[in-house]
């Protein structure tokens, strides 16, 4: 699938123009949603060097963008398509219901077992006994 994602509020607190504090689970998602093969879009209203900044934050944080605030990498801005994204899901603190989660967000499209909290299981190493 291809995901739209906002940034502050949703990937971090909403201290924009700052870049806020990590919401709980947000990159242990991200990157799990990646794994999986879902496209992700960052969509945010953020531009210039606002915008540069958070997505370096996303780079540091072991996440980069299929796209940002395009429909795809090589698109360009033009008055005649629409500015919003094409995607099959929008996560976004400005939702309806509010913004639920990551862990929910994770169990929702990943499946019920999905707990960012589980550790990944240890690969043995070279040396070890079975």
């Amino acid at each position: 699938m291809t995901i739209a994602i906002d940034f502050d509020g949703t990937i971090v607190e909403h201290k924009f123009p700052e870049i806020g504090k990590t919401l709980p689970f947000a990159f242990e998602t991200l990157k799990a949603l990646q794994e999986q093969g879902h496209l992700l879009i960052l969509w945010t209203y953020r531009s210039g060097d606002f915008l540069d900044a958070a997505v370096d934050f996303c780079k540091q944080n072991g996440v980069e963008f299929y796209a940002v605030n395009k429909n795809y990498p090589e698109e360009i801005y033009d008055d005649k398509i629409s500015r919003k994204i094409l995607a099959d899901i929008y996560i976004d603190d400005r939702n309806f219901n509010g913004f639920p989660g990551w862990g929910v967000i994770g169990q929702a499209i990943l499946g019920g077992n999905y707990s960012p909290e589980q550790p990944k299981p240890h690969k043995k190493g070279f040396f070890k006994r079975k």
